[in-house]
């Protein structure tokens, strides 16, 4: 017969494992969203071909940069 196995509850808090889990836990900064939003705009514009993230990326920021 199968035993089943206890649960142990910890007293102290959750913490992330990964760092994309610590990540998470952090609004992104506004000037970071805004370049992501930018550079999938430039992305979209360019047909969506893969391959450019950087140079969309940077573009993105040169744009930003420009306007502020």
């Amino acid at each position: 017969m199968a035993s089943k196995a206890k649960l142990i509850r910890s007293t102290e808090p959750a913490q992330p494992e990964t760092a994309v889990e610590r990540r998470e836990e952090f609004p992104q900064s506004t000037r970071v969203q805004e370049i992501r939003n930018r550079a999938y705009e430039i992305h979209l514009q360019r047909g969506g071909q893969p391959g450019y993230e950087l140079e969309d990326w940077l573009q993105a920021e040169r744009e930003l940069s420009s306007s502020a």
